[in-house]
């Protein structure tokens, strides 16, 4: 059967006798670091602001726009396509995701070259965010299969691309930026078309590495030596399984919603306009250009900790278990963004950890939760639940930018500067993090009442996350 199916179908990549799970980390890195591109967004707000937005009261907010729009398809199409996702097999989605993000990009090129803006939203935020959405939930959902036995650990290697992406993409779109024209003070819009032209093709072709060494494992596939009680012996972890219709129907499914999406909200708000935040804390520098690539080198950081903290804190969470460790993303998190706040531009090193340290938390967020919800809800249909609660990552990319940009453009008009454009928007997320730890706390284990009546249900029933 295998041999007659399709190329794109699940039997076409059923993995063999002997086949090595730790090929399958490759495979799964070559989407999400793509993908993970998305975090150097703003790095492309200066000069889109001074080409097509030059002149507008409202260019920070409108600059965030492709990038918000993208996030909230993201969180959509996750949770719309979840469903197809397991059903058509991770080599189906990868392939899919690889047309919409990278055709995003030459979409946004033909904008951008055409003077129509709205292009640029179109092809960046609603097809490159379809990619984001099916190709982030594909890798993930096939890790955790690999992996049953660590899976705080398998969705930290798979999700830790996606927050490396910047790493790459920020010092790129920098180079391509200024060896077409499209930095600095004299930005050409074509500069700036040719940089998504060229990045458009890059990805489409590492992405095409990805859905070519895919596996799944087979279906009566397990760790040697796994004892699946050793899991399920530990406090929140449920032996019981939960259908998506019922999950979405308890408590600990909203608790957890508004857990994820106050603590992306928290760090997407940095992420989104880091390049920018940089230039108004510490404008000090010899050239524009010299502030251009300290400003894109402080995105560079923030990616490398979003990506290390994906990994590191999602593991760590295996040994200490899920709900501590929301304990301490937002318990802590909220004490950093105070620090910051008060600090001001006093101290720079000190700004940096802080921020290092947030962006840390907020990546982990997302590698931990698949795990959270594991735990609460069992394997059975968890795929379509953890697409479910992206919507939450939706919300969030609105909220995120929204408040930073939005509040730094009315400081800005009013006269303020510096520091002073970001100190109420981080109040805020301050005041949004102590709200996630207390639904944290709230979270207990999930009534029987929403178990399923067999708790033996086959991993191959309809819609089980495989």
């Amino acid at each position: 059967m295998a041999a007659s199916a399709g190329f794109l179908t699940r039997e076409r990549i059923i993995a063999g006798p002997g086949w090595s799970r730790w090929l399958i980390p490759p495979a799964a890195l070559s989407i999400h670091l793509a993908i993970g591109q998305v975090y150097a967004w703003s790095v492309f707000k200066p000069p889109l602001e001074s080409t097509l937005l030059e002149g507008s009261a409202y260019a920070g907010t409108l600059s965030a726009m492709p990038f918000t729009l993208g996030i909230v398809m993201l969180g959509v199409s996750a949770a719309v396509f979840g469903t197809a996702v397991d059903r058509r097999g991770p080599r189906w989605a990868m392939v899919v995701a690889t047309v919409f993000f990278g055709g995003g990009f030459l979409l946004a090129a033909l904008g951008v070259s055409l003077g129509q803006y709205w292009l640029v939203i179109l092809g960046y935020g609603v097809f490159g965010g379809i990619g984001l959405g099916i190709g982030y939930i594909s890798p993930v959902s096939t890790l955790i299969k690999w992996f049953p036995d660590r899976p705080g650990m398998a969705t930290g290697m798979a999700i830790m691309g996606f927050g490396g992406g910047a790493l790459i993409a920020s010092p790129l779109t920098s180079s391509l930026l200024s060896a077409f024209g499209g930095s600095g003070p004299d930005a050409a819009a074509g500069g700036v078309a040719t940089t998504f032209l060229v990045m458009g093709l890059i990805y489409l072709v590492f992405m095409s590495v990805g859905w070519l060494l895919i596996r799944v494992p087979a279906d009566d596939w397990h760790p040697a030596g796994w004892d699946a009680s050793k899991v399920t012996g530990r406090t929140l972890v449920t032996t019981a399984n939960v259908s998506a219709n019922n999950a979405i129907k308890t408590p600990q499914f909203w608790l957890l919603w508004v857990v994820l999406c106050f603590n992306v909200t928290a760090g997407i708000g940095i992420l989104e306009k880091a390049s920018p935040i940089y230039r108004d804390y510490f404008p000090d520098a010899t050239s524009p250009t010299a502030l251009a690539a300290a400003a894109a080198g402080f995105v560079a950081l923030l990616s490398l900790a979003n990506m290390t903290g994906r990994f590191v804190w999602s593991t760590v969470s295996d040994v200490i278990g899920r709900k501590n460790m929301y304990r301490f993303y937002l318990g802590v998190g909220a004490l950093l963004y105070l620090l910051i706040t008060l600090i001001g531009d006093a101290n720079k090193v000190l700004f940096l950890i802080c921020t290092l340290v947030i962006l840390s938390f907020y990546g982990a967020g997302f590698s931990t939760v698949p795990a959270y919800l594991r735990d609460l809800f069992g394997t059975y249909q968890v795929g379509a639940i953890h697409g479910r609660l992206l919507t939450a990552w939706s919300v969030a990319g609105v909220l995120g930018p929204v408040i930073v940009n939005a509040i730094a453009d009315s400081e800005e008009a009013g006269g303020d500067k510096g520091p002073d454009l970001y100190t109420l928007s981080f109040s805020i997320m301050i005041g949004l993090l102590v709200v996630g730890f207390v639904c944290n706390e709230l979270i207990r284990p999930v009534h029987r009442r929403y178990h399923e009546p067999d708790p033996r249900i086959e991993a191959t029933s309809p819609g089980a996350y495989r």
